[in-house]
């Protein structure tokens, strides 16, 4: 009796022994198989391709001829498990969609008030070097911009279905992605080659032509402050020309012309009759001024590139206007540019040259352009 309870203790714990075994192996099985699952599931995958340029406003009536191009930025690309619903009302919109693989998709959706759409070329994006791959992009409706400056900031994420491995095919940017009126439309020409994609057994097409595409969607706060730079160009009066009469019985160091106003701003040019500085007593002295009374914020800057000339008043091969470049930052009212020597007194007095006839003096400036800096929120 003994004899026989010992042996059956001990084939219950043999029985116990082979239990832990089994399922220890089962633990090592599935823990090889799913360290090696990520690389073979990216060797079926698309590999990472550059992508060049910049963005281009939406044609809504011709999708197919945008011209989209986008930043040397890197490209990141992954399988995240699989997850049906993933949407936050206030920062993320997330679409599984269902499509025929035959022509360009549209998909409309809304985020943070932002009238987006989720653009899908199956057969990739010729007119942005997308033959051969999947296309992807996210595009926002211009109409949603409130002001012209007004630019959006966002992440963009995105996601192609497998079903026979119930996960997604990601593809994002590290950069974020910067919409505005000029730049309506950003995303990936090349997701992922056709033939990866075609493929029955990677899982991406199912139940004939059908496939699922995602976007996960961030908006960044906007900036509460922006600046517009701008530089303009070709002015309907460019010139003006300042007629100093009575020359010789100028006695002063300095003289001011009157104000004159050029694109949006009023200037001044100085004369110096002697000379000023390294110039004084040797040559004319001429500078182009930030009128004294404009207002301009502490910090900002006006570039200029203008021409300064002393007029040739007569019509002479030899001696001709004598023109002086400038290309300046101007950084404050009443301050300027220009030249201590502009021209030396004994070529300026001579009457054969032409520069000074019946004791007039004609000087001029031509502005070629001026920029301007607008602040958001005035």
């Amino acid at each position: 009796m003994k004899s026989h309870y010992t042996y059956t203790i001990y084939v219950v714990y043999l029985l116990f022994c082979l239990l832990i075994t089994s399922a220890s192996a089962q633990s090592l099985i599935r823990q090889s198989t799913d360290d090696r699952n990520t690389p073979l599931q990216q060797e079926n995958g698309a590999k990472a391709v550059s992508i060049l340029g910049e963005a281009h406003y939406l044609d809504k009536d011709d999708l197919e001829n945008i011209k989209i191009n986008l930043p040397k930025n890197l490209i990141t690309q992954s399988f995240k498990k699989f997850e049906y619903i993933v949407y936050h009302p206030y920062l993320n919109v997330f679409l599984i969609i269902y499509i025929n693989f035959q022509s360009l998709i549209c998909i409309l959706f809304e985020t943070l008030c932002y009238a987006m759409s989720l653009i899908v070329y199956p057969n990739g994006n010729r007119q942005d070097s997308g033959s051969g791959f999947i296309s992807l992009y996210v595009a926002i409706d211009n109409s949603t911009f409130v002001a012209a400056h007004q630019e959006v900031f966002a992440d963009l994420r995105f996601y192609v279905f497998r079903r026979t491995e119930r996960n997604f095919f990601t593809v994002q940017d590290t950069n974020v992605w910067r919409y505005n009126i000029f730049k309506t439309m950003w995303g990936f020409p090349r997701v992922l080659p056709l033939d990866t994609f075609r493929n029955p057994s990677n899982g991406y097409l199912f139940n004939g032509d059908h496939c699922e595409f995602g976007v996960d969607v961030t908006i960044h706060t906007p900036f509460q402050r922006s600046e517009l730079f701008t530089v303009a160009r070709n002015f309907p009066n460019p010139r003006f020309t300042w007629n100093i009469l009575r020359f010789s019985t100028l006695l002063g160091e300095t003289y001011f012309s009157d104000v004159f106003s050029i694109g949006g701003r009023n200037w001044n040019i100085q004369v110096n009759p002697s000379g000023a500085v390294t110039g004084e007593g040797r040559a004319l002295s001429m500078y182009l001024l930030l009128n004294a009374n404009e207002r301009i914020r502490p910090y900002e800057k006006i570039y200029v590139r203008a021409q300064l000339r002393v007029l040739n008043q007569r019509a002479s091969s030899q001696w001709r206007t004598i023109e002086r470049p400038i290309d300046h930052w101007f950084t404050g009212p009443g301050l300027g540019w220009g030249y201590h020597e502009f021209v030396p007194l004994a070529d300026f007095r001579d009457p054969e040259r032409g520069y000074l006839v019946n004791d007039k003096l004609m000087v001029q400036v031509e502005m070629e352009a001026i920029s301007s800096t607008r602040y958001f929120p005035s």
